[in-house]
């Protein structure tokens, strides 16, 4: 017998559960995209973009995902033959390492393995070393694979003591509207993010927001394209420029409801529930990895480890078996073991976005029911941590 009948939860580390408010405004006939509502719309929305950002600088959005956020943002500063600096703690700063050696970029990748942060000082020594001639540093907030968070704070203070005129370049897709980043505060000179996690709405536009000292440097960039340049978006003469195109009219109507709940709630607040609840998650890894049990956390420092996703391993093909029964058995969709190889030794749990303490709950609970049910060994009283987490309340984010 299956208990899989009702709503089924998706907790997966993006796309990210979509609130019934975001659909709401999402469901209406197409409008208008040369004058009236959705025009008047935009710019708030671009200012309130920026606000989750923590900057001052500009902000474009594309119609694409968080690949196309990596293209565009590459684009508008490199030119064939720059070098870059890539800290990797995971496959998505490869990832994006890879992108800019297709568009004819050398790239040096720090190694940071896929259990541990950016080490500041060793991306420090490197830039000491440069004779001037790497163009950026690019690293991820959090790796949406590994779980890894970087100090971006910390990262960002060791770039600018050096004084090297590298572009500081940073992916936020996982952690926009999760982790707390201050992006104009930290020195970060460009920020790449997507909706479809912490904003909320289903995937399908991507941001870039960049300061001045960035768009100095696209005077000067040879492979920007026409649909990939961030000028005319930033700075439209009509709305039309602003997506180069149709507007993705719907997606719009969806962000702006997401803004609007993350204004309500308050973005620090934001930063602080999703705090807790990944303290939660953790509480109960805690006890499943004790007497032989087979999950663990990949992340060991909780100061470096995600609070909008959560890593775990599993051994041999658990982490499958796992997120099998719990999709045929609970109706919960848990992430694949992204970056692991194998891939089946691992799986992920997504608590980000439009998320609370009882879906958290229930998420254990389903993983506790399956790690019985499959007859994986696990160390009691997980249930009983993530609730003491949970009845504590939130703490900083």
């Amino acid at each position: 017998m299956t208990l899989s009948q009702g709503r089924p939860y998706l907790a997966t580390p993006g796309p990210s559960v979509i609130p019934d408010r975001v659909l709401a405004a999402m469901h209406r006939p197409a409008p208008n995209i040369y004058e009236g509502e959705l025009v008047e719309m935009v710019p708030g929305l671009i200012r309130d973009l920026k606000k989750v950002a923590r900057t001052d600088g500009h902000a474009a959005i594309y119609i694409a995902n968080g690949h196309g956020a990596w293209e565009a943002a590459l684009s508008n500063v490199l030119s064939p033959g720059d070098r870059l600096l890539v800290p990797a703690m995971g496959s998505f700063a490869r990832g994006w390492a890879d992108m800019a050696e297709r568009l004819g970029a050398v790239v040096d990748i720090v190694d940071c393995g896929t259990t541990h942060p950016v080490d500041p000082q060793a991306v420090a020594e490197r830039l000491a070393r440069d004779d001037g001639s790497i163009r950026a540093v690019l690293t991820t907030h959090v790796d949406t694979s590994s779980s890894v968070r970087a100090d971006i704070e910390a990262l960002g203070q060791a770039i600018r003591e050096t004084g090297h005129p590298a572009l500081f370049m940073v992916d936020c897709i996982a952690s926009l509207g999760c982790d707390v980043y201050e992006m104009d505060a930290w020195g970060v000179d460009v920020t790449v993010a997507a909706c479809q996690k912490g904003l909320m709405t289903p995937p399908g536009m991507a941001f870039v927001f960049f300061n001045d000292r960035a768009d100095r440097v696209r005077e000067t960039a040879r492979a920007v394209t026409h649909y990939w340049d961030w000028r005319p978006r930033v700075s439209p003469e009509l709305f039309y420029h602003y997506f180069d195109g149709t507007a993705p009219t719907h997606h719009l109507y969806g962000l702006r409801e997401a803004l609007d709940m993350i204004a309500e709630e308050g973005l620090e607040h934001v930063w602080q529930r999703h705090a807790t609840l990944a303290r939660a998650v953790w509480a109960a890894l805690d006890c499943w990895s004790t007497d032989g049990g087979v999950l663990s956390l990949n992340v060991p420092d909780a100061a470096a480890r995600s609070h909008a996703v959560t890593s775990i391993r599993a051994g041999g093909e658990n982490g499958a078996r796992l997120r099998d029964w719990c999709t045929r058995e609970a109706g919960l969709t848990l992430g694949i073991g992204l970056g692991f190889t194998p891939q089946d030794q691992a799986f992920r749990i997504g608590h980000m976005g439009h998320v609370n303490a009882q879906m958290v709950l229930a998420v254990l609970g389903s993983i506790g029911a399956g790690l019985r049910a499959l007859g994986l060994p696990h160390g009691a009283g997980a249930i009983d941590a993530a609730l003491s987490v949970i009845a504590e309340g939130g703490g900083p984010a």
